[in-house]
């Protein structure tokens, strides 16, 4: 049987999926949530059970860690066993929100939470929905992305259905997604604090918070992994997906062509350079736009995957600031 998907657009059918997803995650299940970033697949943070089911029915792996979230700063620092004063400062800034502090766990948080290591993510995420669902449980929750491990994380309730839709018994559907991207991950344990995984949030934000991070966001593997999204192959579509530049239209098909690539099979993502002519399998275009493409990003890669495509063109980003989340998921999808 495939999930039920809960709609909330009324008053009334929000405070019954509330109800009815809190009765599920209480009994130590399993169901997926919409949040600004990314859909997620929420079960009980300070249940070890619970959480061994996210993995299962994602095929993660169990060195990468969940992303804890909480409804208020009492409760973050209830996941935590320091809260320095970067954190309140983070927090009051950018909570609730796209921003995830890694700090010191608590014990209260399982192993499986963590990856076995001994710092956990927090975020309080801002999507009202999920908000209530913590405030009804009175428990965090552990969240990764809803959606089988390593592939496109979900932006709407129907790309949960079509990727785990016969594994859940609940889909909650809160709309698409506003930010499109997941979190902005910095770890607060390190001298000075370290982007882990760039978001929408950028780096140069924090700065003007907190001061001094370190020079570069974390391109090497850590272990125990403190974040999600390290891994260097994420956010992949089944298609082969490339990144390219091009001048013209006979440029970009003699790079496909040089490639081996056929163009009935080649699904083409721009945001400038819009190729023409009906030969090819598709073309998306997302405005030439930080928030606009990243919004639209994973589904523009979802309907390329639907459609059947054999190969993906996205037409490389601008090398500035507000590009660079994006970048960092595209050249792991492309990996």
């Amino acid at each position: 049987m495939m999930a039920e998907i809960l709609p909330t657009h009324t008053a009334s059918l929000f405070n019954d999926a509330v109800r009815r997803a809190a009765e599920w995650l209480r009994a130590g299940e399993v169901v997926a949530l919409p949040t600004e970033t990314v859909y997620g697949l929420a079960a009980n943070a300070l249940e070890a059970k619970a959480v061994a089911k996210i993995f299962a029915l994602k095929g993660r792996p169990a060195h990468n860690p969940i992303i804890v979230h909480v409804a208020s700063l009492a409760m973050a620092r209830q996941c935590v066993t320091d809260w320095p004063a970067a954190a309140g400062q983070l927090a009051k800034s950018f909570w609730p929100g796209p921003l995830t502090l890694v700090l010191p766990k608590s014990p209260a948080i399982p192993a499986p939470v963590t990856a076995g290591g001994a710092t956990v993510g927090v975020r309080w995420p801002s999507h009202p929905f999920i908000q209530a669902v913590i405030r009804e449980c009175g428990f965090p929750l552990a969240a990764p992305s809803a959606n089988l491990s390593n592939q496109i994380s979900p932006t709407n309730a129907s790309h949960v259905q079509k990727s785990l839709g016969r594994n859940l018994a609940l889909i909650v559907d809160g709309g698409q997604s506003q930010v499109g991207i997941e979190s902005t991950v910095i770890d607060l344990t390190t001298t000075p604090p370290r982007v882990l995984r760039p978001g929408m949030i950028h780096a140069e934000s924090l700065t003007a918070v907190i001061g001094d991070l370190a020079t570069s966001i974390a391109n090497h593997p850590l272990s125990p992994l403190r974040s999600p999204g390290l891994l260097q192959k994420h956010y992949a579509p089944k298609a082969k997906l490339v990144i390219l530049n091009w001048a013209s239209d006979a440029d970009l098909r003699a790079q496909l062509e040089k490639r081996g690539w056929k163009l009935a099979n080649s699904h083409v993502i721009t945001h400038t350079h819009i190729p023409a002519g009906a030969d090819w399998g598709g073309v998306g275009v997302i405005p030439h736009d930080a928030e606009a493409f990243a919004r639209a990003l994973y589904g523009e890669l979802h309907r390329c995957d639907e459609a059947g495509a054999a190969g993906i063109v996205i037409e490389a980003l601008p090398d500035t600031i507000e590009w660079r989340a994006i970048a960092d998921r595209l050249n792991r999808a492309a990996s």
